[in-house]
């Protein structure tokens, strides 16, 4: 399609939808013209003064009237638009905080607590120089046992007859 074409079908809708509005536009003025004409005649100011008297004070109450709706409108919209806030929050609420993945860093215990604490602060978080030492210690009666055998042989021996002889 070439562009000079385009234009020309962009400027036939263009002024399709401009025809529509304006349209529109006269149908929303015949309507608001006719509920105008049946909800509010037209005023007979031709009476006396006691009559405009009465008509405004019809008038003023109908105006009375009105304004109590619209504030009990308005306060019944402000009341749920409460309501619905604090249901927006207990929903919030109930759904939890949703936590973000966290991302694994490889840090030494003394590189976290000086990052905590400030650079300022030197802290060691080298436990294993403070733990006790425990030196085990080795049972030399088996040593001793082990070097002299023919006396062990000896004892045995002697604890063996004394089986026999009861």
């Amino acid at each position: 399609m070439t562009s000079s074409r385009r234009h020309h079908l962009k400027s036939v809708m263009l002024q399709i939808a401009a025809s529509w509005l304006a349209e529109e536009t006269k149908q929303i003025e015949a309507a608001k013209a006719a509920y105008m004409a049946e909800h509010c005649p037209e005023p007979d100011f031709g009476g006396d003064q006691a009559a405009l008297m009465e008509f405004c004070k019809k008038l003023h109450q109908s105006l009375d009237k009105i304004d109590e709706e619209r504030y009990d409108a308005e306060a019944k919209v402000v009341k749920s638009d409460l309501e619905i806030e604090e249901l927006k929050m207990k929903v919030k609420e109930l759904g939890g905080v949703k936590k973000p993945a966290l991302k694994k860093v490889r840090m030494s215990a003394d590189a976290m607590l000086q990052a905590l604490l400030g650079g300022k602060h030197k802290v060691t978080m080298d436990l294993r120089s403070n733990l006790k030492q425990v030196k085990k210690e080795k049972k030399e009666e088996e040593t001793a046992d082990a070097g002299d055998w023919r006396k062990n042989i000896e004892d045995k021996a002697d604890r063996k007859k004394m089986f026999e002889t009861s």
